[in-house]
């Protein structure tokens, strides 16, 4: 990959939020009143600044960030909130992670907007109404102990006003609203995955973890299945995503079942779960993040996504038989559709997929994993096109050999029929790719003369 030496750095790291004097535009249209943002990171003298670049165009030319470019902290995901503010959402390990926004001036330069706060450790994400909302799934109060000091796991959520630019946690002393114990009734514990909002209501997966030692503990064992005694930990153990505490049962006991909770607002009101046994449970899993696969079309219809992750567990009785699939909640239903089932793995060779996107209307670009979970090796590096109405799976032509693709965008833009995806490399730099959603076929856009773009989106001038 190229570098840049010191003229990156003396043009641009002056601050972690000062913007270079130059204006960003690279085709001749300044001060119009917006542009397309790109979340970059480039290698200087091993070091790596992570860089937020505009463009008025994402189908032709160049950017480079040579005098070019507001300097910022990075972030884990990047969040567009509508054509007005990016959102810098930071994960970090066990601790809370810092967020602040950022805006297109009316001089076509990013400026970060004056607010930065903490956000509480989370493992996905989503939008709702004003808010961005960030969700993990932890321990709750003491006050809640059982006889043994077993803490009872709670859903912990934090709430981002977009306009008002504040931070507030949910409260944890809601017990009911909150508690993550016993969430689907059969004593797991649950953590959610992502958030959409369609016909007024919120709609998030609801992801069984397994019983904590809170919960394996209840009634001398009762939610314990037959058979699954030996998956309770004798003794605490592990490191990092792979410790667990003695009494935790890891993993759900109920692998080939998908629940989805429908809220009647973001603070977990007005709750009802429904279940299906077409798929596993629906969302991509990478590391501790959980990716959202529950996605609104555009004409209200809610579809859900499985990549049957727990394919890749170990243990057979925690592994699932069925195919990542989709299935469908209609429009003004509140339960899933019977008649609506479609496989992904008998349209690609057996194969799943990382995570997914809505696409416009009732399309949604996949990426799509190479190889089966049954073989070993697997990586994501192709992307798909899912028509919701005609249940057809098509991968996506034109872009650069899946071998030599190293990484894709983490958030696309989508236009009426046309993404644009961060595609990079292994040769060369990244660039943007404008994919049909009609047609699978991608075009190259945009280069970005950086090493990684994780981001793209459109903001109008502020």
């Amino acid at each position: 990959m190229k570098k840049f030496g010191k003229l990156l750095f003396t043009a641009c790291l002056l601050s972690a939020a000062a913007s270079c004097d130059d204006n960003l535009r690279t085709d001749g249209n300044s001060g119009n009143g917006g542009g397309f943002v790109f979340a970059t990171s480039v290698l200087d003298n091993e070091k790596t600044a992570n860089v937020l670049l505009t463009s008025s165009g994402l189908e032709t030319g160049s950017v480079s960030p040579v005098n070019n470019g507001l300097v910022n902290d990075g972030a884990t995901e990047w969040v567009f909130y509508k054509d007005k503010y990016l959102y810098a959402l930071t994960y970090n390990q066990g601790n809370a992670g810092t967020t602040r926004s950022y805006v297109i001036g009316e001089d076509d330069q990013m400026r970060a907007r004056s607010a930065e706060y903490k956000v509480s450790r989370f493992t996905s994400f989503g939008k709702y109404g004003k808010h961005i909302i960030s969700v993990s799934t932890g321990d709750g109060l003491t006050e809640y102990a059982d006889a043994n000091g077993n803490l009872p796991k709670m859903i912990l959520m934090t709430y981002l006003d977009v306009e008002a630019e504040t931070a507030t946690s949910s409260d944890s002393k809601n017990k009911d609203a909150y508690m993550s114990e016993n969430f689907l009734g059969n004593g797991e514990y649950v953590t959610l995955c992502g958030f959409t909002e369609a016909g007024g209501k919120m709609y998030s997966a609801a992801v069984g973890m397994g019983l904590s030692p809170y919960g394996s503990a209840i009634d001398g064992g009762k939610y314990i299945r037959e058979g699954y005694e030996d998956l309770v930990k004798t003794e605490s153990g592990g490191t990092g995503g792979g410790s667990y505490t003695k009494g935790e049962l890891s993993g759900t006991q109920y692998p080939d079942e998908c629940w989805v909770a429908i809220f009647g607002n973001e603070y977990l009101g007005e709750k009802k779960l429904i279940k299906t046994d077409k798929i596993s449970y629906a969302c991509g899993r990478y590391r501790s993040q959980y990716y959202q696969s529950v996605w609104a079309a555009d004409n209200g219809d809610v579809y859900v996504f499985s990549p049957s992750f727990a394919k890749t567990l170990t243990d057979s009785r925690q592994r699932t038989g069925l195919d990542a699939g989709v299935v469908r909640i209609k429009a003004g239903e509140s339960d899933f559709d019977p008649d609506y089932y479609c496989s992904i793995e008998k349209q690609s060779g057996g194969k799943s997929f990382l995570r997914c996107w809505h696409a416009g209307g009732s399309c949604f670009l996949l990426r799509m994993y190479d190889r089966p979970f049954s073989e070993k090796g697997y990586v994501a590096n192709q992307l798909a096109i899912f028509n919701g109405e005609t249940c057809k799976l098509t991968f996506v032509t034109g872009l650069p050999e899946a071998d030599t693709i190293t990484d894709f965008g983490k958030t696309p833009y989508v236009s009426g029929d046309s993404i644009y995806m961060p595609v990079v490399t292994s040769e060369g730099h990244p660039a943007i790719y404008k994919i049909n959603s009609s047609t699978a076929v991608a075009t190259k856009g945009v280069t970005l003369e950086v090493n990684s773009v994780t981001a793209v989106g459109y903001l109008k001038a502020q």
